[in-house]
């Protein structure tokens, strides 16, 4: 599957005054100090490519901060005509959107609580019509890749081809490091299926502390995503929301420093043979694993069939403790990583399952 979209190439509208492209600014427009003077910094450092700042602010909970409204965008202008960094802002209605264009924001984009509804998405995909601006689409909240997908058509369909994904992990009942998980599968997914889609890593929501922030950013550009979202405020100890995730422009500074920036391809004929032939080793590999997996499930057939044709259970959770113990063993032994073992067994299992299911389901073939 691919995903049918009419994309411009980043390069045509996103500024690359740094490397690797860099949005920051502050999570959000407290006061007009704070956002100039952020402003001011994140320019000096020669490295920020687009000036962000949070106008609205969709809460959890009533009565937090919920952004400053309208009077932002007033300060981010003059931010914009101070610095000469195009700036960027989330919207969520359709009045937002109006707003921002009026107020001369040069990109917009839509938050995590915005994509998973599409009636909000559409609401706003209307107010884009006829409208030429580039708009970034975040991650829903849940790990649902259709609702990303779907805010993206969407927005294209709207006539928006300046269009670009930012992935800012998912929300999970799992206590983690992160405040939310990357599930980079899920990216990695839609890099798949749509590989002309630019796609952003915010580094800030995924993490939820600034110590985590460099080593998200390194494996988001190891996995060939175009750039990074990350907010920046002059003081976090005094942020009015996100204190803990955001950093100073200095901080910010050093910490792109620190990223190392690696191409999908090389121009080195002696490395691109060499990867040519290690994958075909792999190649053989999977093919061999396969096959095994083919036979294997021809065994779990004839195991259903003469189940069902002796009244005995599918489930034989004895039978299952002992494959993981074993299982689980030798992998590790083989220094396969356990959870990576137990979820390949998990899904073998599964699979088995239903396959045994269907069988029960069928009339019996033979006489006890």
């Amino acid at each position: 599957m691919k995903l049918d979209l009419n994309i411009a190439p980043l390069s045509s509208w996103m500024p690359a005054s740094s490397e690797p492209l860099i949005i920051s600014g502050p999570c959000s427009a407290e006061t007009e100090e704070q956002l100039l003077s952020t402003a001011h910094l994140l320019k000096a450092t020669g490295k920020i490519s687009v000036l962000r700042a949070g106008i609205w602010k969709p809460r959890t909970r009533p009565g937090e901060f919920e952004g400053i409204g309208a009077e932002g965008l007033v300060w981010l202008n003059r931010a914009k005509q101070e610095t000469g960094l195009p700036t960027a802002v989330e919207v969520a209605t359709a009045k937002h959107v109006e707003m921002a264009l009026k107020a001369g924001v040069d990109i917009l984009w839509i938050g995590a609580r915005s994509t998973v509804n599409p009636f909000t998405v559409q609401e706003i995909a209307d107010a884009l019509q006829g409208v030429d601006i580039p708009v970034m689409v975040k991650n829903p909240i849940n790990p649902d890749l259709s609702l990303w997908i779907g805010a993206l058509e969407r927005i294209n369909r709207a006539g928006i081809t300046k269009l670009a994904a930012i992935h800012r992990g998912f929300s999970s009942y799992e206590k983690s490091a992160f405040r939310n998980e990357p599930m980079w599968d899920l990216a990695i997914a839609l890099k798949t299926i749509a590989p002309n889609l630019p796609i952003l890593n915010d580094p800030s929501h995924i993490c939820g502390t600034r110590d985590l922030i460099g080593f998200i950013s390194q494996k988001a550009l190891d996995l060939d995503m175009q750039g990074l979202m990350i907010e920046a405020h002059i003081d976090p100890s005094v942020a009015w929301t996100d204190a803990k995730q955001q950093l100073t422009p200095a901080a910010l500074s050093e910490l792109i420093d620190t990223l190392t920036l690696r191409t999908p391809d090389s121009e080195n004929s002696e490395f691109t043979n060499k990867l040519t032939e290690m994958r075909g080793s792999i190649d053989r590999i999977d093919d061999q694993i396969f096959q095994k997996l083919g036979e294997r499930m021809s065994i779990v057939e004839k195991i259903g069939t003469y189940k069902r044709d002796n009244d005995v259970t599918i489930l034989q959770v004895n039978r299952w403790d002992e494959i993981l113990q074993k299982r689980t063993a030798i992998g590790e032994a083989l220094k396969l990583d356990k959870d990576f073992i137990e979820k390949v067994l998990e899904l073998i299992h599964s699979e088995s399952i239903r396959k045994q299911t269907a069988i029960m389901n069928e009339e019996k073939t033979a006489v006890k």
